[in-house]
């Protein structure tokens, strides 16, 4: 029999058991907002670098572009003027890089090259079978293990709902098998067969359940640093970070000394080409 006295003494101990699950439990929670605050920061960055990347390609990328093909034009009128194998070697290479041809081959991705489509691809657009289906002969063995299975393993032999789910998945996997006359992979099926169903996984504990979730939380902290790292050292987060406040600032900056650039060599292409 217990008195007041006991239930208070025992009450302690009961707090003190319970204590370490609950600064788990606080712990988790801790970790969690953090990590959406740290979700929140790294996809606004990223926000703010994909839309600086598509203002810096809209507002500069005509200058670049404009930049290549004049420095590919001084290279050949460079080259036409000194017939330098060098020069035109510098020419071919500065003319490759204002227009890059890609392959046929890379343009589709596989459905064609230069002789036209792929027969698997004309025969796909065309709605016709890619290649007649391929016909398997079980072996005598095959037929074998196929026969003993479906007897053991028949749906209607099952004693209950869940019984009958497990056989209809097993059947469907012999089935399979047997169309594609794999007699190892029968045998495989017939040893799993063999062994019974798998008993259920051990259900893990609260604490356990709470550690694994702060170790997922840590894993995820992990890959948002990383993508974080890469968005700050590419070119764009680079610029970004040199002007977070006003970025457009910057832009007007890059292309007042890509116009500079741009009338540089539309002058020194002027001179070579001068006659």
């Amino acid at each position: 029999m217990t008195t007041p006295e006991t239930d208070v003494a025992e009450q302690p101990e009961e707090q003190s058991r319970q204590r370490p699950e609950e600064r788990l439990e606080r712990a988790v929670r801790a970790a969690e907002q953090a990590l959406i605050e740290f979700e929140i920061a790294v996809e606004t960055f990223r926000v703010e670098v994909e839309n600086f990347s598509r203002l810096h390609h809209q507002k500069l990328g005509p200058m670049y572009t404009r930049l290549d093909e004049l420095e590919a034009l001084i290279a050949e009128a460079t080259a036409a003027r000194t017939d330098d194998p060098e020069d035109r070697r510098k020419a071919d290479e500065a003319r490759a890089r204002v227009m890059p041809m890609p392959g046929v081959e890379e343009l589709f991705h596989g459905w064609m090259d230069g002789d036209g489509l792929f027969p698997e691809a004309a025969a796909m657009l065309t709605e016709q079978s890619v290649r007649p289906p391929q016909r398997v002969r079980p072996s005598d063995e095959a037929r074998k293990l196929y026969r003993e299975l479906v007897r053991k393993s028949h749906p209607d032999l099952a004693q209950d709902d869940g019984e009958r789910g497990r056989r209809d998945e097993f059947i469907a996997r012999v089935n399979a098998a047997y169309g594609r006359g794999d007699e190892a992979l029968l045998r495989e099926l017939a040893a799993e067969w063999a062994a019974g169903p798998v008993p259920p996984a051990r259900q893990p504990t609260p604490s356990e359940e709470l550690y694994a979730r702060l170790e997922w939380l840590a894993q995820r902290k992990e890959l948002l640093a990383a993508v974080a790292h890469e968005l700050e050292e590419s070119a764009i987060g680079a610029m970004l970070r040199m002007a977070p406040e006003d970025p457009d600032a910057l832009l007007d900056e890059i292309a007042e000394q890509l116009l500079t650039q741009v009338a540089e060599r539309e002058a020194e292409l002027e001179r070579l080409t001068a006659s």
